[in-house]
């Protein structure tokens, strides 16, 4: 069996490398020597992110490897994308995330969520939703689903509502993740790319009131979905909860602090201009405040190993790339080749992006293909002169909103990791959200969003 294991690694290894292969000799027609060199890494590094031949965290430290060896950009500006601030941000909501989990105040959240819902299928399905992305707006929406799966397949013995309520939390976690720039990776890429290009960041809470309106018709749009036949039998809650103790009670209150201190600091111009505090050092505050004497929630020696550092390599990887498409003039080169297109009108050019981002992300990583994306999409935006906000938000969010398979997105894969969802459910409820999905943004981007970015 062994042998079996190291045999099947080795022809996954062996297939990502003759998919770096392939990348570099087709891009050679249209592309320079050093930006097919680029293609070819960046394909490599595609299929290795989604075979998993190779652990997630050393795949994303290749770049400081490959880069400076095939003399891409070198290795002091490969390696600075791996300290960006947008990751500092993230690793201060994962210390958050972890301080919840530890306290279990996720349950007792969960637990008044969800009370709100009566007990009957349709009525747990939209509950499960609904406090999946509102959890994930605020934690990742991978540790959002972690952290609520579990809950969810022990409310019923009946596979068909097990299925259901595992991708109520995947599809919900997605869904959510977008209503702030910190709830899922993309938005962080987005983020520090704006920052690259000195472009002005979209204030936080100017970012929720943009995407609120979509979570939530999304949100509706997957209930009603997943309760179609489900019948009208009721469910038993057997979640024990007890009332809050004194470290959860500290957890809710830094919490609500760090909400409080993220509302004032947003500028609401022309009346207030905020506190022009970074957002990265406000998260990464409160992220270390947990393990100061008074809160004592998080202690280095138990909890480091917690945080997820291979996603945060996964971040600076992303960074990486988009740094080698713009300093190779890959970025460029491509976008010449797309400039074609710019021909359509606005809504026919967000719907093909919508359609192009939305379909390949099924097939790779998100972050990985809106690392690549946005760098292209930018320099398209800057030649035509059309909304270059506005098209990099419309496929940063549909980078998110795929639906149909278990490699897509991290949230697909807990769901189907569960054991209660089948690759052909997802795909039967998937393709319907993701056609939903392209509509809805589209329509808000063209209708909302093109008048206040």
């Amino acid at each position: 069996m062994a042998k079996l294991l190291m045999y099947s690694d080795g022809v996954k290894l062996l297939f990502a490398l003759i998919i770096g292969v392939i990348g570099y000799f087709l891009s050679i027609f249209f592309l320079s020597q050093q930006q097919s060199i680029l293609v070819g890494i960046i394909a490599m590094l595609i299929a290795l992110w989604t075979n998993e031949v190779l652990p997630l965290g050393v795949v994303s430290l290749l770049p400081i490897v490959l880069f400076p060896a095939f003399g891409i950009i070198d290795t002091k500006m490969t390696t600075a994308n791996y300290a960006h601030p947008i990751i500092y941000l993230f690793l201060g909501g994962f210390m958050l995330a972890i301080g919840v989990e530890k306290t279990k105040l996720h349950i007792f959240i969960a637990d008044k969520i969800l009370s709100f819902f009566p007990s009957t299928p349709r009525g747990m399905i939209f509950s499960l939703a609904l406090t999946s992305g509102l959890l994930s707006s605020i934690l990742s929406n991978t540790t959002t689903t972690l952290l609520l799966i579990s809950i969810a397949i022990f409310l019923t013995n009946n596979a068909k509502l097990k299925m259901r309520f595992a991708l109520a939390i995947a599809y919900g976690a997605s869904i959510g993740g977008i209503l702030t720039p910190i709830g899922t990776p993309p938005n962080l890429i987005l983020l520090g790319i704006m920052q690259e290009h000195n472009m002005e960041l979209i204030p936080f809470f100017k970012w929720m009131m943009m995407v609120a309106p979509l979570v939530f018709v999304m949100l509706v749009s997957v209930s009603l979905l997943l309760s179609v036949g489900v019948g009208n039998m009721k469910i038993q809650r057997d979640i024990e909860v007890h009332p809050l103790n004194t470290q959860q009670k500290k957890v809710l209150g830094l919490m609500f602090g760090l909400i409080a201190l993220l509302f004032v600091n947003a500028p609401i111009r022309p009346y207030w201009d905020g506190l022009g505090m970074s957002e990265s050092v406000i998260l990464l505050s409160f992220g270390l405040l947990l393990f100061f004497p008074y809160f004592q929630v998080l202690d280095w020696r138990d909890d480091a190993h917690k945080i997820p550092y291979a996603i945060m390599f996964l971040f600076g990887a992303g960074f990486s790339i988009a740094k080698a498409f713009s300093h190779t003039g890959l970025a460029d080169e491509l976008a010449s080749y797309l400039l074609q297109i710019t021909d359509m009108t606005p809504v026919l050019l967000l719907l093909s992006i919508a359609i192009l981002i939305t379909f390949t992300t099924e097939v790779t990583s998100n972050t990985a293909l809106i690392s690549i994306m946005l760098p292209v999409i930018y320099s398209v935006a800057e030649q035509s002169g059309i909304n270059t906000t506005l098209f990099m938000m419309v496929a940063t969010v549909c980078a998110s909103y795929a639906f149909m398979l278990p490699i897509a997105t991290a949230p697909n894969a807990i769901a189907m990791s569960s054991g209660a969802v089948h690759v052909k459910d997802m795909i039967r409820y998937g393709i319907i959200l993701n056609l939903l999905g392209i509509f809805f943004i589209v329509i808000t981007a063209s209708l909302f969003w093109k008048n206040i970015l």
